[in-house]
C-alpha cells in the first residue's frame, strides 16, 4: 500500500489535497441549489404527500436493479411525466447526472465513430467517453472553427459533447452555431444540461428548449441535483433511445434503482418548479445585481448566469483568499489547478434566489477588503 502513501504525500506537498469540510452556519455562496430547494419546506411535505398517496406501504429501497425486482409502475408514469415536461418522446431516469453521462457515452457511440468533445466538459462525459470505443478528441472551448476542423477529420458516426451551461466559468455554449454544424456534418449531439435544469426554459425545462432548439438534440441530459434540489438525472430523448439504454447502458442494468421515495421527490419538484414560475426571478435579479456592482472591478465576472468568479492566481493565493473569505462566514470554494489551468484558479461564486443583496455586496466588500 506504500503508493497509497506516496501519492497522498505529493498531494499534500503540492498544496491540492482534497478533505471533506461542512458549511454550517456560513451563508451560502457554494451549493449548486440556485432556487433553494433541498431545503424548501412546502416541497418536501409535497413529496411525503404525493408518496402516501403513491404507495400504501414502507419503502426504504427498491430492492434491486429496473431490470430485476427494482421497477415499479410508478416509475413509468414519472418519466411519462418528464418527456412532457422536456418535449421528448421518451426519458430514462438514472441515479445522478454522473451515471447519466457514463452511460450515454459509454454504450451509444462505437468503434469506428467519433466522440469530439468540448475541452471543458465535466469529468463524467469524459469518463463516459473513456469507456467507450470509439475515437474521442477535444475542441478549444466554445471554438467554432476547431471544432469544425475536428468535424471535416472525423470518421463513422460523430457526436459532438458540450454542456450549455459551464460550471467552472458560467459561461454558456454558442448552441445554435453548434447545432448548424451538426447539421453540416451529419453529426449527433450530446449535450449535458446539468446547470440550466429548472433554471431557463418554460417552466424550467432548461436552455434547449429555452431556445427552440431541444427537438434537435438526440442526446439531452438532465440532472436533478443542482436547481431542482433533489437527486438523479434523465436521459432524453427517443423512444428507441430509451430502450437502447435498458438493454445496453451499463450503468443502467448493473445498478440498484432509486427508490420509490426519490422517483417521488422527481416528480414533485418538476410540479413545484413548474407552478411556481416566480421562484426564478429573485435569481436573475441577483445575477443582474452581481453584474451591476462588479462592473469594472478587475478579477469579478460578469455573466448572465448564477455562476459568477473572481480570479486570484495561484493555488496558495486563491486558497488564502478563501480562508479570509470563509472566516467572514461566507461559504465560497477555491477551484485550484489541475481542475483549472495552471493560472486560472478562482473562487466559484454560485449566486441563488435566497441570497439577499445585502449578502451578496457583503462578498463583494470581503474579497476587495482582502487587498487592502
Amino acid at each position: 500500500m506504500d503508493f497509497i502513501h506516496k501519492k497522498l504525500t505529493e498531494r499534500k506537498e503540492g498544496g491540492v489535497l482534497r478533505t471533506l469540510k461542512h458549511s454550517v452556519g456560513k451563508i451560502d455562496f457554494s451549493s449548486n441549489d440556485y432556487l433553494g430547494l433541498a431545503s424548501n419546506v412546502v416541497l418536501a411535505e409535497e413529496i411525503e404527500k404525493k408518496f402516501s398517496t403513491q404507495f400504501s406501504t414502507a419503502l426504504n429501497g427498491s430492492a434491486g436493479s429496473r431490470l430485476l425486482a427494482g421497477h415499479h409502475p410508478y416509475y413509468d408514469q414519472v418519466e411519462k411525466q418528464l418527456a412532457e415536461f422536456f418535449n421528448a418522446e421518451a426519458v430514462l431516469i438514472f441515479n445522478s447526472g454522473y451515471v447519466a453521462n457514463l452511460a450515454v457515452l459509454s454504450s451509444v457511440p462505437q468503434k469506428g465513430d467519433t466522440i469530439i468533445m468540448d475541452e471543458y466538459i465535466h469529468a463524467s462525459l469524459k469518463d463516459g467517453a473513456r469507456l467507450s470505443f470509439a475515437s474521442k478528441f477535444s475542441f478549444r472551448h466554445n471554438d467554432l472553427v476547431d471544432l469544425e476542423n475536428k468535424l471535416r477529420k472525423a470518421e463513422g458516426n460523430k457526436f459532438i459533447v458540450i454542456e450549455t451551461l459551464y460550471s467552472m466559468d458560467g459561461d454558456f455554449a454558442p448552441l445554435e452555431a453548434i447545432v448548424q454544424l451538426s447539421k453540416q456534418y451529419d453529426a449527433q449531439m450530446v449535450v449535458d444540461e446539468a446547470h440550466t435544469t429548472g433554471i431557463y426554459g418554460h417552466g424550467g425545462n432548461g436552455f434547449l428548449n429555452e431556445k427552440n432548439l431541444a427537438t434537435a438534440i438526440s442526446f439531452k441530459v438532465y440532472t436533478f441535483g443542482k436547481a431542482m434540489g433533489i437527486h438523479g438525472a434523465c436521459i432524453a430523448g427517443s423512444a428507441a433511445l430509451k430502450e437502447y439504454l435498458i438493454n445496453f447502458a451499463r450503468p443502467f442494468i448493473y445498478t440498484t434503482a432509486m427508490s420509490p421515495h426519490s422517483f417521488v421527490a422527481v416528480a414533485s419538484a418538476f410540479e413545484y418548479v413548474s407552478s411556481h414560475a416566480a421562484l426564478r426571478e429573485p435569481l436573475f435579479q441577483n445575477i443582474t445585481f452581481w453584474n451591476d456592482q462588479t462592473q469594472g472591478i478587475e478579477g469579478f465576472s460578469h455573466n448572465e448566469s448564477p455562476i459568477q468568479t473572481y480570479r486570484c492566481a495561484g493555488n496558495d493565493a486563491v486558497k488564502k483568499l478563501a480562508e479570509h473569505i470563509q472566516a467572514k462566514g461566507y461559504d465560497v470554494r477555491p477551484i485550484l489547478s489541475p481542475t483549472v489551468p495552471a493560472g486560472a484558479e478562482r473562487l466559484r461564486i454560485c449566486l441563488h434566489a435566497f441570497n439577499t443583496k445585502q449578502e451578496i455586496q457583503g462578498l463583494i466588500n470581503t474579497i476587495q477588503s482582502f487587498y487592502e
